[in-house]
């Protein structure tokens, strides 16, 4: 932890090319020692006991969601949303409210009015909001205004960076900074599930079998019911969806590992979909070069993306769910409601 927060420190003085090449020199050592557990670790594929299935009988879930990171990438989020419609996806695109760029009103208006959804990425995404827990309860209260006046449900934090007990502090109906498994990440113990499972506010009784850590992280995630009763939305205090990404990130594979296709999107996603989970993909428009754009080393060929999403068309057409996050979350709060013996505590969480 101390590496990290030193890291964080130095990070705006470091230029991203030496930034990106340590990256890689880092996942060059690590990719043979976790060949196991990345791009599948098979212990994530079960699922939740009790657990209904999709809606309408769907094999899989399949969830889009984009972290823009500078100004660069909030340029090219409607090029990447008219992508997305011609190819009949919708996806979620998640901002930062106090980061290098201001958000237009008239964005986050055309995404919704095109049935997209609007999220909140941190708040400065500068690596550093999880440095003391007085410091996030101060940062939270800037992260609800953004949440009400964007009117989000969501929240995703810089990094993956993560302190599940203190993320009760915002008020969300979800968040999604964990994945089932992804060791590339600077924290990178993985939620262990490829299914949303709920985070119980400290107050509300766990089952025997799970347990809060004493610095208030998850030690084991499991779904348990706000109340006995139907709700769009968990009650205020009672906890939160937890929806962890379970396809790698574009930048690990096409920046980092500098991989030239979708071949393991697709190989995941086979997995994904023979355990019935959920396919929740998080990139980055921040890297994607469209038509007409000279190549870098810090971007790959939209068409990628493009080309994935077709795949999923095509290879599993009628058999998946797609769903904004959001509508991932309605679900799985309304199944556990609906029948409290549902959420049984399962899914091995470690996200200090």
């Amino acid at each position: 932890m101390l590496l990290r927060r030193f890291y964080y420190s130095l990070k705006p003085f470091l230029p991203q090319e030496l930034r990106l090449s340590m990256r890689r020199w880092r996942a060059r050592s690590l990719l043979p020692r976790v060949k196991d557990v990345w791009p599948i670790h098979e212990a994530a594929g079960k699922a939740h006991d009790g657990w209904p299935g999709w809606p309408e009988g769907r094999q899989f879930a399949f969830v889009l969601s984009h972290d823009i990171e500078d100004r660069g990438g909030l340029e090219k989020c409607r090029q990447l949303a008219s992508l997305e419609m011609d190819a009949g996806f919708r996806s979620s695109f998640n901002f930062i409210p106090e980061g290098g760029y201001r958000v237009p009103a008239d964005l986050r208006r055309w995404l919704v009015a095109n049935k997209f959804e609007v999220g909140v990425h941190d708040l400065h995404h500068d690596g550093k909001l999880y440095h003391s827990q007085l410091e996030f309860r101060r940062h939270a209260g800037r992260i609800n205004q953004y949440l009400r006046e964007w009117e989000a449900d969501g929240f995703r934090s810089g990094f993956m960076l993560r302190n599940l007990g203190w993320l009760h502090d915002l008020e969300i109906l979800y968040d999604a900074s964990t994945f089932d498994t992804d060791p590339f990440e600077p924290q990178p113990q993985g939620a262990g599930t490829i299914f949303p499972f709920w985070v119980p506010a400290p107050s509300i009784s766990a089952p025997a079998n799970s347990s809060l850590s004493a610095g208030g992280e998850m030690a084991t995630g499991y779904l348990h019911p706000p109340s006995a009763t139907l709700h769009p939305r968990p009650s205020a205090g009672s906890g939160y969806v937890e929806l962890p990404y379970t396809l790698p990130q574009d930048s690990t594979m096409f920046l980092v590992l500098r991989l030239r296709n979708a071949d393991v999107w697709k190989r995941k996603l086979d997995w994904l979909a023979e355990r019935g989970g959920m396919a929740l993909l998080d990139t980055h428009p921040d890297y994607m070069r469209f038509d007409g754009v000279r190549p870098s080393f810090v971007d790959y060929d939209a068409a990628i993306y493009r080309e994935f999403l077709e795949f999923v068309k095509t290879r599993y057409h009628g058999r998946y769910w797609h769903a904004l996050p959001r509508e991932v979350a309605r679900y799985a709060c309304e199944w556990g409601c609906s029948s409290p013996q549902a959420f049984k505590a399962f899914a091995s969480v470690a996200c200090a």
